[in-house]
């Protein structure tokens, strides 16, 4: 016995006619019920379980689209599929904003409105099928791959493929495998770390690196102004390319995009990856320009990025752009963000504006306080999910809306990301020990170095030495630190949260995109 595939009610005043496309449908396994006017349509559906109608337009009494529309007033998640003999767009309009499935035009043969049917009804599982089928033809691939030795932008690819099925598998949270995914994500973290043990020291003195954060300036930014393009830099504070993808569909219509890379500075926090962004230095070379920002982090100011503008100023006017007007705005809040977008028109004929956006890294602190949160962003997915919602709704996307318009090139980069971490490890230090989770800078610290890497000079790593005998831990994979006094009390808090500051995929391998207006 052929499984049932789905109810269908067709209707139409000349569905006696349609016998053979019925039994052509009847015999793909669809159980068919059919009419010829709307008002007993509507009343079947009241009465019935349907899972399709297929609906003419053109009938006695009730014409379709007032069919439709009863139709869904009853059941507004029923799909619907207009079939008719009229060309004409109004109707086809008509049809769009009612939110028909299909619009098909007479006449029709059994094969067309099957494949209809079967699109409508059957294109979730079909979906699921095959995503399925293809990451278990990849995993191997990828797990053969992790085992080479790899460029850095055979990284960026592994890591944009695995974002490829972080963000299949979201479209179908049925689908089983994502425990493996996520297994493999942590494998490729692993050797992710063997990759920058082995290769982070040299590119700090190599011309020939992959793109690091203080080169974001020089790559990306410069060469826009060099071609007096109206240039827009937005920084998301700790946004990932899973993110960043995640939000994609709603740019599309407006811009052309391009991906590119860089890898975030370590330790992948504010003080040292997103200063580089603005300065284009190191952070030792940018401690030395800049002694306002040593003291601030020697005094462990409140906020350790307060000189962004300066900082940028002063890499526009020696790139030769001392004549080029700047506007920079860093942007905690939606008031203050409405606030900016709607002073748009005074600020649009500025050659350069900068914004540095925080939602995603206030996202990310928040969720760890907040029961509530921790329910709404329970992993990854769920991550993506409420930032793809404040985005569509929020303030960024309208201003980027308007700099569309305006001709503006936007590049959008982050100063480091983020992982969700599992593993507390303890960490002995004393009270002038920074307080990171993912990083700690303090004299003398130690760790297991199976869970940190751990640098005593810190000068070779182009690092600050902020005290006497500095030493910095940075956290891998999925580690947290806590302090043996503490522990109990950080460790429940801390444990699933998303923290930055350590060596992972996440956190270091950040997307650096570019917005060419369609306008």
């Amino acid at each position: 016995m052929t499984e049932n595939r789905g109810n269908i009610l067709w209707v139409d005043d000349e569905v006696d006619h349609l016998k053979p496309h019925i039994l052509f449908l009847e015999d793909k396994g669809y159980t068919m019920s059919k009419t010829t006017n709307g008002q007993d349509a509507v009343a079947m559906v009241e009465q019935d379980a349907y899972d399709l109608v297929l609906l003419d337009q053109y009938m006695p009494g009730k014409d379709g689209m007032t069919t439709l529309r009863e139709i869904k007033e009853i059941k507004p998640g029923l799909p619907v599929i207009l079939i008719t003999k009229s060309e004409e767009e109004d109707l086809m309009d008509e049809a769009i904003s009612e939110k028909v499935e299909q619009f098909l035009i007479k006449p029709v043969n059994p094969t067309q409105i099957f494949m209809a049917c079967k699109q409508v009804l059957e294109q979730s599982k079909i979906r699921e099928e095959h995503a399925t089928s293809g990451y278990l033809q990849e995993f191997q691939k990828i797990q053969f791959r992790l085992q080479e030795d790899m460029s850095a932008d055979d990284w960026w690819d592994v890591y944009s493929r695995l974002v490829k099925w972080q963000l299949e598998f979201d479209e179908h949270p049925d689908i089983s495998l994502g425990d493996i995914l996520a297994e493999q994500m942590q494998s490729a973290n692993n050797e992710f770390v063997k990759f920058i043990e082995s290769n982070y020291l040299d590119w700090l003195s190599d011309d020939n690196r992959p793109i690091l954060s203080n080169d974001v300036f020089s790559k990306f930014i410069k060469p826009e102004i060099d071609q007096n393009n109206k240039t827009c830099l937005v920084v998301i504070d700790a946004l990932r390319y899973d993110q960043f993808k995640a939000i994609q569909n709603f740019l599309n219509p407006y811009y052309d995009i391009k991906f590119d890379y860089q890898f975030s500075l370590l330790p992948t926090a504010t003080p040292f990856s997103r200063n580089s962004i603005f300065s284009g230095m190191f952070p030792n070379e940018f401690v030395k320009r800049f002694p306002e920002q040593l003291r601030d982090m020697e005094h462990h100011a409140k906020s350790l990025n307060r000189h962004e503008e300066k900082m940028l100023r002063t890499a526009l006017d020696k790139a030769g752009f001392k004549e080029k007007t700047l506007r920079y705005e860093k942007i905690y809040t939606a008031e203050q963000g409405k606030k900016f977008q709607a002073h748009y028109s005074e600020i649009k004929n500025t050659e350069i504006l900068s914004l540095v956006v925080n939602f995603v890294d206030m996202l990310a602190h928040m969720r760890s306080e907040s029961d509530v949160l921790k329910e709404m962003v329970p992993n990854e997915s769920g991550y993506r999910t409420a930032i793809r919602t404040w985005f569509e709704h929020s303030w960024l996307f309208a201003l980027l809306r308007d700099l569309s318009h305006d001709g503006f090139t936007v590049i959008m980069t982050s100063d480091h990301g983020s992982t969700q971490v599992s593993k507390g490890v303890l960490v002995g230090a004393d009270k002038e020990t920074s307080k990171g989770v993912r990083y700690k800078i303090g004299r003398n610290l130690n760790t297991n170095e199976k869970h940190a890497m751990i640098i005593r000079r810190p000068a070779e790593y182009r690092l600050i030495e902020l005290m006497h005998q500095t030493t910095y831990l940075i956290a891998k994979e999925n580690v947290y630190f806590l302090y043996p006094n503490q522990q109990h009390k950080y460790e429940s808090q801390l444990k699933d949260s998303f923290q930055h500051g350590g060596i992972s995929l996440e956190e270091m391998m950040v997307p650096v995109v570019t917005l060419r207006s369609k306008s």
